[in-house]
C-alpha cells in the first residue's frame, strides 16, 4: 500500500517531502511496533536501549557521556533514564578510583538476565525486512547513511 493510501494524501510538494514524510511514517511505524514488546515489562524502549549499551560493554564499566553519544534517541534524558535502572536494580553506580566524581556505570546480573528474556525483540526487526532481499537491505543502508552523512557534515 502506498503511502498517499495510507495518510489519505493524494499528493506532496516535491518527491522530497514525500520521502521525508515517508521516513517520518515508517520511524514511527517501526517505533509502534518496538514499543508494544515493552508494554507490558518492567522497562520502556528507552530504558532497554541504556541496558544494551551497559551489556556491550560488560563486564567493563562506562559513563554517562559514552550512553548519551551511542543512544538510538538523541532527545531522551540520559541521566533520568540511568537513575530509573538504577532504582530498579538493572544498573550499579561504580566510583573511579581516580577521579571520584566520574560516575561509572555498570549493568548489574538482573539487568543481564532481563535483556537475555527480552533478546527476541532482535527478531522483530529482522521480520519487518523478511519481504526484502539482501540488495534491497544494503541498498536502504547505503542510502540511509548516505543521507546521515551528508546531513551530519
Amino acid at each position: 500500500m502506498s503511502l498517499e493510501t495510507k495518510i489519505k494524501q493524494s499528493k506532496f510538494k516535491t518527491p522530497e517531502h514525500k520521502l521525508a514524510i515517508n521516513i517520518l511514517y515508517t520511524s514511527h511505524w517501526i517505533n509502534y511496533l518496538i514499543q508494544n514488546h515493552f508494554k507490558n515489562q518492567e522497562i520502556t524502549h528507552q530504558q532497554y536501549n541504556v541496558l544494551r549499551i551497559l551489556r556491550g560493554q560488560y563486564p567493563s564499566t562506562c559513563n554517562l557521556r559514552l550512553i548519551k553519544e551511542r543512544m538510538l534517541d538523541a532527545m531522551s534524558d540520559a541521566s533520568r533514564i540511568v537513575d530509573k535502572l538504577i532504582k530498579k536494580g538493572f544498573v550499579v553506580k561504580v566510583e573511579s578510583k581516580t577521579d571520584r566524581r566520574n560516575l561509572n556505570l555498570l549493568i548489574s546480573e538482573k539487568g543481564l538476565k532481563l535483556l537475555e528474556s527480552l533478546d527476541h525483540v532482535d527478531e522483530t526487526f529482522i521480520e519487518l525486512f523478511k519481504h526484502l532481499d539482501k540488495n534491497d537491505i544494503n541498498s536502504l543502508n547505503f542510502l540511509l547513511d548516505k543521507l546521515h552523512d551528508k546531513n551530519n557534515a
